[in-house]
């Protein structure tokens, strides 16, 4: 506004000037010219150039006066567009819903709108002329002073304040505030003006923090949940494992005995009693199996490495496909709930391989260093994109991340179609995560 306001008035201004300093010698000079011509080409006496004088002087004041309408008409058409400009630009500052607040070089207060007076509390008389200073938290105001003069020396033409932070403000009762700001600054009247625009976060500051909070409710329920589901795995394991596995041991041993202490004669009983020691044998290995996938016993009395090159062995006779198992070191050891989260991600990582990659190879890299432990699992298989998995609701992953998650780490899937598919996590080690 200030900038239209100048330049309109110095265009005026100087055509003005002009016409009232080259006008008259222009008219005069005119009006001579014509005088001669007339005297010269006629020979009119003095009586006969009175007549055409009067008649030549009245065409010079008739032009003269046209022209002088025509540069006060320009002028007055100047002066309604800078009219309308302003009070267009007054009505967007009062009605703006954000506070906008104008400063002089010195940071004392020159504009203060509605939107403004409302969101601190001040009338706009009390402030008018009074330092930026009140609108500002006493520790914060030495910083801000600066900044607002450091902004005024670079000459930029506007920026956000508090980069991609949240600034506070004062209230006229007290309180403090989040605010968010932009400032720019330009000249009116040979004067410079910062003019900053802030919008109370209040509400969005408080909306973001019950997110938040409500994220870290769901986290520690979803860590409470894994903890639960291992230990009852690890209960259910135990349970298949001494009490189921050991009945049907026995019963495996009993029916060996009958067979080695079963007269030759009942070749029907020897042949029933033979397909029941098989069908013991499956059923023991099947109890095995189960009881290992619910929850590896080795994982608990060994660790996690013997159970990792557990699972690795037991993928590769499974599935016919050879993988590779790499430990830096070698004597990793980890306490809960770590030892779990990693076993689980890798089981989980090669399941996914075994039903989806169609692979030829799989490596296997555990490393810890930096206080932090990483997995990567990289199979050569068909891989898949993005837009796949989202589609097809692959929760496998998705628990993978949330593991990860949960114990403040990262997790990333990379694949391409016909390039294979690598999973990386990371996981930073607290000092009491290390087993002793």
């Amino acid at each position: 506004m200030g900038q239209i306001q100048t330049r309109t008035q110095a265009e005026a201004q100087q055509d003005g000037r002009i016409l009232i300093i080259f006008g008259p010698v222009l008219a005069l000079g005119v009006f001579t010219v014509l005088l001669a011509l007339v005297a010269g080409l006629f020979g009119f006496y003095r009586y006969e150039m009175y007549a055409v004088a009067v008649v030549l002087g009245a065409a010079v004041m008739v032009l003269a006066t046209v022209l002088f309408y025509y540069q006060t008409g320009e002028r007055r058409a100047a002066d309604a567009a800078l009219q309308s400009a302003r009070a267009r630009v007054g009505d967007i500052v009062d009605t703006a819903m954000d506070a906008i607040i104008s400063a002089d070089e010195s940071q004392r207060i020159v504009l203060f709108n509605p939107a403004a007076e409302k969101m601190f509390g001040w009338p706009q008389a009390a402030v008018l002329g009074q330092p930026l200073d009140v609108l500002v938290p006493e520790r914060f105001r030495s910083a801000h002073r600066g900044h607002m003069a450091e902004f005024a020396r670079t000459g930029a033409t506007s920026r956000r304040m508090g980069g991609a932070g949240v600034l506070r403000g004062l209230r006229a009762n007290g309180e403090e505030f989040p605010i968010e700001a932009s400032i720019s600054q330009h000249s009116e009247n040979g004067r410079r003006l910062l003019t900053v625009i802030l919008r109370d976060v209040t509400e969005r500051m408080r909306a973001e923090e019950e997110l938040r909070q409500s994220q870290e409710d769901l986290r520690e329920l979803s860590a409470a949940a894994h903890t639960i589901r291992e230990q009852e795995q690890r209960r259910v394991a135990r349970e298949i494992h001494d009490e189921l596995g050991q009945s049907l041991t026995a019963l495996k041993m009993d029916v060996a005995w009958m067979l080695g202490n079963l007269s030759q004669g009942s070749p029907t009983l020897t042949e029933k009693l033979s397909t029941m020691q098989a069908q013991l044998d499956a059923t023991v290995a099947a109890t095995r199996r189960i009881s290992a996938d619910l929850r590896p016993l080795m994982l608990d009395d060994l660790g996690l490495i013997p159970a990792a090159e557990w699972l690795v062995q037991n993928f590769s006779e499974r599935t016919g496909i050879p993988c590779q198992l790499h430990i830096k070191p070698a004597d990793i050891e980890l306490a809960e709930p770590y030892a779990s989260a990693l076993y689980r991600i890798l089981q989980e990582s090669l399941t996914n391989v075994a039903r989806h990659a169609r692979a030829s190879r799989v490596e296997v890299v555990l490393a810890k260093s930096d206080g932090a432990l990483t997995l990567s699992v990289r199979d050569d298989g068909r891989g898949f994109s993005p837009a796949e998995t989202r589609a097809q609701k692959t929760y496998g992953l998705l628990g993978l991340r949330e593991r990860t998650v949960l114990l403040g780490g990262e997790a990333s899937i990379a694949s391409e179609p016909g390039r294979g598919t690598t999973i990386n996590v990371r996981l930073p080690l607290q000092p009491e995560a290390a087993s002793p």
